[in-house]
């Protein structure tokens, strides 16, 4: 893999990470970062509509499943690198610190510290999540090839 695959893989990762994690959870760690730097708006947050596409079978034709709706934002560290972020439903604030967070890790002096305080538990909280959700599931599965067939 070549750097520019690996950082482009590291950026897919922590914007996904940042997309789907909770807007208060995200808040609630932003906050506990010290001094950001001074930012601004090149795209204030937008709310929108995105065409969900969707195959039958996973490899079949795709199809217009329905419409989703969502938030986007892109920011400028000053002096810094462009972050941009689109978030699901009509949250402002989860969209405007989702693109900062991608500006700041973008940044080799910003980086660590946000993967870390930031990024990091978020991340574990959704493999958790996706953790307790496949227990769940797993709880009711029903195993028809076990199951007592009557017949002697």
């Amino acid at each position: 893999m070549t750097s520019t695959t690996i950082d482009t893989e590291r950026r897919r990762h922590w914007m996904g990470v940042l997309a789907k994690s909770p807007a208060d959870r995200l808040d609630q760690l932003w906050s506990q970062l010290d001094a950001v730097p001074a930012w601004s708006h090149l795209r204030r947050p937008e709310v929108g509509l995105v065409m969900v596409r969707g195959r039958m079978g996973g490899d079949g034709a795709a199809f217009n499943m329905g419409e989703m709706t969502v938030t986007r934002c892109s920011v400028r560290v000053d002096g810094g690198p462009v972050g941009h972020a689109w978030v699901a439903g009509r949250c402002a604030r989860h969209a405007e610190m989702a693109a900062l967070a991608d500006a700041l890790l973008q940044m080799p002096r910003w980086h660590d510290e946000v993967s870390r305080r930031v990024v990091a538990p978020l991340a574990r909280q959704l493999a958790d999540d996706r953790a307790q959700a496949g227990r769940k599931a797993a709880a009711t599965r029903v195993d028809f090839f076990t199951m007592v067939r009557g017949e002697d």
